[in-house]
């Protein structure tokens, strides 16, 4: 299987680890990973604060650089949905105006075989148990667009189940948004941080070292509210956690 891993605009910039780890993990399961340099965004920051137009170039470029991989990997719920969920919106809007097919065909490729990183562990590759180990007491957060663009499930959740030496806590209120939602938090700073706050003290709840999630948006906004309210609870990406191992063990 030749796949490719869509790292996006935040991990590239802020947790390039995330992306070892991805790198690291599948390689371990025998994926060879391709990282296609002429990767760009994927077009979602655009989309969501109303610049769909805008959006439309980045979108082609995407299908570009990714359409003749056979799955595309991503360590990002949000862009995962992106491309899944909104992409094909974004063809039939433009066809809706007149501007006929083009746009629909040219993302058609990609549409399907993009992959959110516990879906195509548990779906593409049929694992749960990826020979992790993490001795950590570890609460999860569902983030929106995992929970309810690509309907993720219990996929993060039997992984970490099975990774040695974990204990995995229930987050109370685990579906409620954290307060992120991109722009959103800029534009109602306010009630964003009050989420945020309540997301935080729920984790802390739990007696959990860690809170983990499918994305690094979220948690970058959950981490630093847990920073300003001291509170000693960890944000780690759930890729990071898949890729520990005995022989080298993540912090």
């Amino acid at each position: 299987m030749r796949v490719a891993l869509f790292l996006t605009c935040v991990n590239d910039t802020l947790y390039p680890d995330t992306g070892r780890a991805v790198v690291k993990l599948l390689t371990r399961l025998g994926v060879d990973v391709d990282f296609p340099m002429a990767q760009t965004c994927c077009g979602q920051a655009h989309y969501n604060t109303g610049y769909r137009h805008e959006a439309e170039p980045l979108a082609r470029h995407f299908s570009d650089v990714f359409r003749d991989y056979e799955a595309i990997v991503t360590p990002s719920g949000s862009c995962g949905a992106m491309v899944r969920e909104l992409y094909p919106r974004m063809g039939e809007r433009a066809r809706a105006e007149g501007r006929g097919d083009t746009l629909a065909a040219a993302l058609a490729p990609v549409v399907p075989r993009t992959y959110e990183l516990t879906e195509f562990l548990v779906d593409v590759l049929g694992v749960t148990d990826v020979g992790a180990y993490y001795p950590h007491k570890v609460t999860y957060h569902p983030t929106c667009h995992g929970l309810r663009g690509l309907g993720l499930g219990e996929r993060p959740r039997q992984l970490l189940r099975a990774v040695k030496g974990l204990e995995l806590v229930e987050l109370p209120g685990a579906e409620e948004c954290c307060g992120f939602g991109g722009t959103f938090a800029l534009k109602n700073s306010d009630v964003s941080a009050a989420m945020g706050t309540d997301k935080v003290r729920n984790a802390e709840s739990t007696g959990a070292e860690v809170l983990c999630a499918a994305d690094n948006s979220c948690l970058m906004h959950i981490g630093t509210t847990m920073t300003r309210l001291r509170t000693g609870v960890r944000p780690v990406h759930i890729a990071e956690i898949l890729a520990s191992t005995e022989e080298e063990p993540a912090v």
